[in-house]
């Protein structure tokens, strides 16, 4: 049969209840320094379940977790959903602004957190700044903040109880109040089309916007692209997926529950470091990798000691990146199979990955085809048109994981999904006549240089084939004569002393004129701006309107 790969949607907290029982001693979750048996994770979610029933969380009400990778984040996630309560995962990287917001927003009723790494970051801190009435707050009874309405607890998953949240401690003492068989009961009434979880996504809007995903989505999403697109040919206990990215984003997380539905063991860490990452990859023979973006795999193959052929077990390798660069990894890794991609929240993860029998060049080169379930179509975005095989249009995509839309924003959600149910994506594609999907920037990323289209990526791309060039994004800025012109952020590699003259002149008569950047301007691997995992375009655009207006001061 040309296609043997079967569908299977289930509620999200039943793939860690099976998974425990059949391979119950099996590593689930590997950290640097600890891991945990399939059977520990769904003990200590079973724990937190009990525990945020006895603090009143029911089916449907909204739970938040704030925390980065860590057996906290999965406990509370599963937690939350053996209850049939709504995940709404919060960016570790928010501040008190944007995670007031969404705090309000999203109406949860509890946030979770942890002590456990204080000393990287004070989630303590960064919510009692959020919330500014906490500190008023009587020790150990429900929460009463005008700035957060329905917010009834704050939680330690680790740590002590202070002025406005619960310690582990009181949570395990709630839990010890609620019978195991009551949790049963609620994961078995669980929906595949309820909603599983709140996903916020930034984008050039002013505010987060949170993509309801259903349970079908989520599950039979990330099991069913994994088993289509990925070769896993090794026994299932050998299987080990690493991927460094925050579980609170969508890119990673349906990685973990790949991982979780296969019986596999995931492999993360708190925060992403090259000689760490190295170091798990060899304990664990992992079998799968998946840095998703280049910095995090140029971590490794930088790190001290990095050897391909201390690698052979990894069979593949999820990347995406400009071709030179997929090129150069695929070398490095000759018998695993690159797999590029591409995806967003609105659609609970990848909608276009590369088939298994795609070639090497179609590979680095394209973003696949759209996955089982999911349809693909371009567009003419001026006139809604259906674009030719090979002409650039934005890209519209329906199916079973489309978000049923944007919570409490349904504004947003008619603007986005029209009526017959296809989502606008605002990305720029080509559709080949392969059926292959190749992605041209951000219609919003499309400069209008003298009349002329420019797709900010096709700049990228040909700026990272400079040997100096890491990282490079280019951005429009406003121009009297042009209407806009490309400027260059650019992350050099390590020990380059590139100038701006120089890239300049790299481009020069290599590309045509009208693309070539009026200026660049260099970053550390630090000093992006960044949102979830993405570089922040809008905070580039204002940074390089800046630079340019005190230039002509």
């Amino acid at each position: 049969m040309p296609n043997e790969v079967f569908s299977e949607s289930l509620p999200l907290a039943d793939l860690l209840v099976r998974s425990a029982q059949a391979h119950p001693e099996r590593i689930a979750l590997a950290f640097p320094d600890r891991e945990f048996s399939f059977a520990q994770v769904r003990d200590a979610a079973f724990e937190t379940a009990r525990g945020l029933f006895a603090l009143g969380v029911r089916p449907g009400d909204h739970v938040g977790l704030l925390m980065p990778n860590s057996p906290e984040f999965v406990e509370g996630y599963f937690g939350a959903a053996l209850l049939g309560a709504v995940i709404v995962p919060l960016n570790a990287r928010f501040r008190s602004a944007e995670l007031s917001y969404v705090i309000e927003h999203a109406q949860l009723a509890v946030v979770l957190t942890t002590d456990s790494i204080a000393d990287r970051t004070d989630f303590r801190a960064i919510l009692s700044d959020s919330l500014p009435s906490l500190s008023g707050s009587t020790p150990g009874a429900p929460l009463e903040l005008p700035e957060a309405e329905h917010l009834r607890h704050i939680v330690m998953l680790r740590g002590e109880a202070s002025r406005g949240f619960l310690g582990q401690d009181d949570l395990a003492v709630a839990a010890a109040t609620i019978d195991l068989e009551t949790v049963h009961q609620l994961r078995s009434r669980v929906r595949v089309r309820d909603v599983a979880m709140v996903l916020y996504t930034s984008g050039t809007t002013a505010h987060p916007k949170g993509c309801m995903i259903t349970h079908e989505a989520i599950t039979r999403g990330s099991v069913g692209r994994a088993a289509e697109n990925v070769p896993f040919d090794e026994p299932s206990e050998e299987r080990a997926l690493w991927c460094p990215g925050p579980l609170f984003h969508i890119a990673s997380m349906q990685a973990f529950l790949a991982s979780i539905a296969m019986g596999a063991t995931f492999v993360t860490d708190v925060f992403v470091d090259g000689q760490r990452a190295l170091e798990l990859l060899k304990r664990y023979k992992v079998t799968s990798i998946w840095p998703w973006f280049m910095a995090s795999i140029n971590g490794v193959l930088g790190a001290e000691g990095f050897d391909p052929h201390e690698l052979r077990h990894v069979t593949s390798v999820i990347l995406v990146g400009p071709p030179s660069e997929l090129r150069r990894v695929q070398g490095l890794f000759p018998q695993a199979a690159l797999i590029n991609g591409s995806g967003m929240s609105e659609l609970a993860g990848y909608y276009c990955m590369s088939p298994k029998d795609d070639s090497v060049e179609l590979r680095a080169t394209t973003a696949g085809k759209a996955v089982a379930g999911v349809e693909a179509r371009v567009i003419d975005p001026e006139t809604g048109r259906e674009a030719t095989r090979g002409e650039l249009g934005e890209l519209l995509l329906r199916g079973y994981s489309l978000m049923l839309g944007y919570y409490r924003d349904p504004e947003k959600t008619a603007e986005a999904i029209d009526a017959d149910g296809w989502l606008h994506t605002g990305d720029l594609f080509r559709h080949l006549e392969s059926g292959h999907l190749v992605y041209e920037g951000r219609l919003k990323d499309m400069l209008k240089v003298g009349g002329e289209n420019v797709p900010a990526v096709e700049v990228e791309a040909y700026l990272c084939t400079h040997p100096e060039v890491l990282i490079a994004e280019v951005v429009a800025r406003p121009d009297a004569r042009l209407d806009e012109v490309p400027v260059a952020f650019i992350e050099l590699a390590p020990g380059a002393t590139v100038t701006e003259e120089a890239i300049i002149e790299y481009c020069r008569g290599r590309i045509s004129s009208f693309k070539v950047p009026r200026a660049v301007y260099f970053k550390t691997s630090v000093e992006w701006p960044m949102s979830a995992t993405k570089v922040n375009k809008v905070a580039l655009r204002q940074e390089a309107l800046e630079r340019s207006t005190v230039q002509h001061a």
